[in-house]
């Protein structure tokens, strides 16, 4: 350490691009925040869902039914839980998305007297500015399952049974965990002592298959319960209200997209239960996409029926170089070179007065630091109330933060590396402090600063897979539908790329340092 601020590093040198970095990294941030302005002109039908195969497929029902009308549409899949998805509509970052009733009467009125039906939670949210309509025609309540032979061997039918086996191991899905209509209120209700673990929804019925637990909570529409022989405990003490799957939106959406609202709204009553139960077995079981499916529902072709056959499931291959690779990779690299563009704006002149002040430096670096321990997500959900918006603006922020400290750290250990006597010949020349920075300093410690950047760069690819749980797209689609989906192939086929898009960034910067060094050998 020096001066009790960075660590020590050998040290070389710059070029005067400082300034250049920082306009052209101005300029990217102005467009985007232009054009996040943009996406609340009305021109654009945006079509919201959550991080559930479900519910993907009824978003990109909604999405296609209202292109099929005319207008511009589109989805923005998989943002995440209720808050969110409720937050972004209020927020007119979407105009729409399907919704359960239930859900809209415990977490988001959260007025459980309420009755969970269409025309009483319309009438309840209208204040609000939202709207309910559009009843699907089905009820998809949560219900707890257990495996058949555990159900028979100890004769659980109901889930009062339940409270007799106090070490049961119960696999919950996060969101279940916390509602008030899930498990605690469900344990308060049936007098529950069992210590539940936290697992994500898609991954539930394997842990389940493999007897890592013993109980999950499904949704009654879900395909593979009748697949994986699961028995559903019937809720004797009616605690779950009906989950009749509903459309929430923005109550100016039918006059800005008339025709659209007008073919939206002839959905209603168009899906019974078993007809949902098998729309989602063609997605959970058969691995066809979203797009694939609704496109035949709105095309009133498809062969989503209780034992059609199988259709043929997609290769990893098929799905690396799926139709919608080169799209995520350009708004993946997009969000990566943005960001680490800021991080190098705002991090060198950060690094620079680090070096030069000790005692800010400790507070630079120190809050560079804490940002790092900051979950992800946790960071992404904070920062859509605080943005307004979901999508590029708050994820951009995110990579942002994440990637300043290595381009801080290796600043200040750059320039504090300058050797003294450099900096007394330089003084003794007659060069200000500025102009020794940018002639002398600055250049002698590139090849630490640069070693900085590639770091930050190399840690966003990774990073940036987040940003599509709150709709920024890149390579972080595939997993999530992935993880929805229980579907590994598709996990690689984000993966993957995402490694190699690293690997290529390492290598980038690799030769650039070489080339560097090839050109200033001393």
């Amino acid at each position: 350490m020096k001066d009790g601020t960075c660590s020590r590093r050998p040290g070389a040198r710059h070029s005067r691009r400082g300034r250049s970095i920082a306009l052209a990294s101005a300029l990217a941030w102005a467009a985007l925040a232009l054009h996040a302005g943009y996406a609340y002109a009305g021109d654009t039908l945006r079509v919201g869902s959550k991080r559930f195969g479900e519910s993907y497929l009824l978003g990109e029902l909604l999405t296609r039914t209202a292109a099929a009308a005319g207008a511009a549409a589109e989805h923005h899949q998989g943002l995440g839980n209720t808050a969110i998805l409720f937050a972004a509509l209020r927020q007119g970052s979407i105009d729409l998305y399907p919704e359960y009733t239930g859900t809209v009467t415990a977490e988001i009125l959260q007025q459980p007297d309420v009755a969970a039906t269409p025309g009483a939670i319309d009438r309840a949210l209208r204040p609000l500015g939202i709207g309910a309509a559009i009843p699907f025609g089905f009820d998809n309540t949560y219900a707890i399952a257990v495996g058949d032979r555990l159900a028979t061997a100890q004769h659980l039918a109901t889930i009062s049974d339940l409270a007799r086996l106090p070490a049961l191991r119960p696999g919950l899905s996060h969101e279940f965990l916390g509602r008030a209509d899930g498990w605690p209120g469900l344990a308060r209700a049936y007098g529950l002592r069992q210590q539940p673990v936290a697992l994500d929804h898609g991954l539930a019925y394997e842990a389940l298959r493999a007897g890592q637990v013993d109980a999950i909570d499904v949704y009654a529409t879900d395909a593979r319960i009748a697949a994986y022989r699961l028995r559903v405990l019937r809720d004797d003490k009616g605690f779950f209200p009906r989950y009749d799957a509903v459309v929430l939106y923005r109550l100016d959406v039918p006059a800005r997209f008339p025709r659209a609202w007008q073919a939206l709204s002839a959905l209603a009553g168009s899906i019974d239960t078993d007809r949902m139960i098998a729309l989602n077995g063609e997605v959970e079981l058969r691995h066809r996409s979203f797009a694939e499916v609704a496109a035949e529902l709105v095309d009133g072709a498809s062969g989503a029926k209780a034992g059609a056959p199988a259709a043929r499931t997609a290769g990893l291959w098929s799905r690396l170089a799926g139709a919608d690779f080169w799209p995520l990779t350009a708004q993946h690299v997009k969000l990566v070179a943005t960001s680490v563009a800021l991080a190098v704006a705002a991090g060198v002149p950060l690094g620079a007065l680090a070096a030069l002040n000790p005692a800010t430096g400790s507070v630079v670096l120190g809050i560079t630091a804490a940002l790092q321990t900051v979950p992800s997500l946790a960071l992404l959900a904070m920062l859509i109330p605080l943005v307004g918006s979901i999508g590029t603006v708050p994820a951009l922020i995110a990579l942002f933060l994440y990637a300043l400290l290595p381009v801080v750290r290796n600043t200040c250990t750059g320039l504090q590396e300058v050797p003294a006597g450099i900096r007394l010949a330089a003084l003794a020349l007659g060069l200000s402090s500025r102009d020794r920075l940018r002639h002398i300093d600055l250049p002698l410690a590139l090849p630490v600063i640069l070693a900085g950047v590639k770091t930050a760069a190399v840690l966003s690819v990774g990073t940036a897979t987040i940003a599509a749980f709150i709709g920024a797209g890149g390579y972080g689609e595939r997993i999530s539908i992935g993880l929805a989906l229980n579907d590994s192939q598709m996990l690689w086929a984000g993966a993957l790329p995402a490694a190699a898009l690293a690997v290529m960034t390492q290598g980038l910067f690799g030769l650039l340092e070489l080339l560097w060094r090839r050109r200033h050998p001393y």
